[in-house]
């Protein structure tokens, strides 16, 4: 019997994050993003989207978008610092893990500082995210 032939080790697994609506680069091409990007993208993804939103992904979403209009008041800031970590840590499980949340409403304007670290990279992020309405 011949003597096995080793293959050595797998090719590394090189992923490509896709942007969350496909861009075309001035190169013609298909936009991409680093992975740290990409898990800021799916943060804001989960912040304004609604659950029941996007198709079979009934729970997807923080509900963010429904209070609004609802009076500004400690009450609601803890309420939706609480609604929104908890569908943050859900949705992010496997990318990132959250530290600080904080949210601000200003007349029209909604503001939420997200400080996270991004589980593969070990990279520390900390970005806001704004709606104007």
């Amino acid at each position: 019997m011949p003597p096995a032939i080793n293959p050595g080790p797998p090719p590394a697994v090189q992923t490509t994050n896709l942007g969350s609506s496909f861009q075309i680069t001035t190169q013609g091409r298909i936009g991409t993003f680093s992975h740290d990007e990409y898990v800021r993208k799916q943060i804001e993804m989960i912040l304004f989207t609604n659950p029941g939103e996007r198709p079979n992904r009934p729970t997807f979403g923080s509900g963010l978008l429904q209070f609004v209009f609802a009076p500004n008041s400690v009450e609601l800031a803890a309420t939706l610092q609480a609604t929104l970590h908890a569908a943050l840590e859900d949705e992010l499980r496997d990318l990132a893990r959250v530290e600080e949340l904080e949210v601000t409403n200003e007349d029209a304007q909604l503001r939420i500082l997200v400080a996270y670290i991004v589980l593969s990279t070990g990279s520390r992020r900390s970005d806001m995210f704004e709606r104007s309405f």
